[in-house]
């Protein structure tokens, strides 16, 4: 498919959850998804159990419907099993890009992406004190804002997107029950994205979040966890379209660094 001129059409999904019981589920929501856009970003738990079989499933659904680039990360269900580098393998033989600290440029625009991890937003994030347990999963959770930096550093597009399954910001996982906000994703996380003008963020793992948020330089996050477009949305197809501009001027960042280019937000 050609791609427009203006925009960068990229539809974003996440959560999507494939068992061995869903055989040609998808195939025609990804062959919608390949007619509306210009590439497919996947924001993790592409599997219920992160078996190897579910996801060549899914390989076989994308293999068959989807005709532009795929973006991918892998969300903590498709690390249940240990299976996790087999599914990143199985995925990546069906044409995937599936991104752990790793970059990719699709039409001018760049992308990285990590799984990110849990530790909770602000001043309320769990720090590295106390018992080696304690110190062990805070240092999971720098490791992976620390692999995202990294991969955003290596960007050389004027656009760039970040791919993540936990949240980087509280706004979007608000809704959820306040107990398990701190399991849903890292403030971490936010840091790097800040500071590289990203233009944009998508993730996914808070079925019950929030849709848009944003983070305290301005960049734009969205939650694409398919239960929650679908829930949201129930009388259209449970994806995010979003057209980022490509023949825009990229403006200064403000004192901040948050860039100043909005993407176009719309509905399936």
């Amino acid at each position: 498919m050609a791609t427009r001129a203006s925009h960068l059409r990229i539809a974003a999904i996440g959560d999507i959850h494939v068992s061995k019981n869903s055989v040609g589920k998808f195939q025609a929501l990804f062959a919608q998804i390949s007619s509306s856009a210009d590439v497919l970003v996947l924001c993790g738990d592409f599997t219920d159990y992160g078996l190897p079989d579910e996801a060549r499933i899914l390989a076989r659904e994308l293999t068959a419907s989807v005709k532009i680039p795929i973006v991918a990360v892998l969300g903590n269900h498709d690390y249940e099993s240990g299976k996790q580098d087999e599914i990143r393998h199985i995925l990546t033989d069906a044409s995937v890009n599936v991104l752990d600290g790793e970059v990719v440029e699709v039409h001018g625009v760049g992308f990285a992406g990590v799984k990110g991890f849990a530790g909770g937003f602000g001043r309320g994030a769990l720090g590295p004190w106390g018992e080696h347990a304690i110190k062990q999963f805070v240092q999971e959770a720098v490791d992976e804002a620390l692999k995202l930096e990294s991969a955003l550093a290596r960007l050389r597009t004027q656009r760039r997107v970040a791919v993540l399954h936990y949240a980087p910001i509280r706004g979007t996982v608000e809704g959820e029950p306040p107990e398990i906000l701190p399991y849903l994703g890292s403030s971490r996380l936010e840091e790097p994205i800040n500071r590289y003008r990203v233009n944009a963020v998508f993730h996914g793992h808070a079925h019950r979040g929030s849709p848009e948020g944003k983070t305290s330089t301005g960049v734009p996050v969205y939650n694409v966890a398919m239960p929650l477009l679908a829930r949201l949305n129930p009388d259209r197809p449970p994806f995010l379209i979003l057209e980022l501009p490509l023949d825009e001027p990229v403006q200064p960042p403000t004192e901040a660094g948050a860039p100043r280019l909005e993407p176009i937000v719309k509905t399936a």
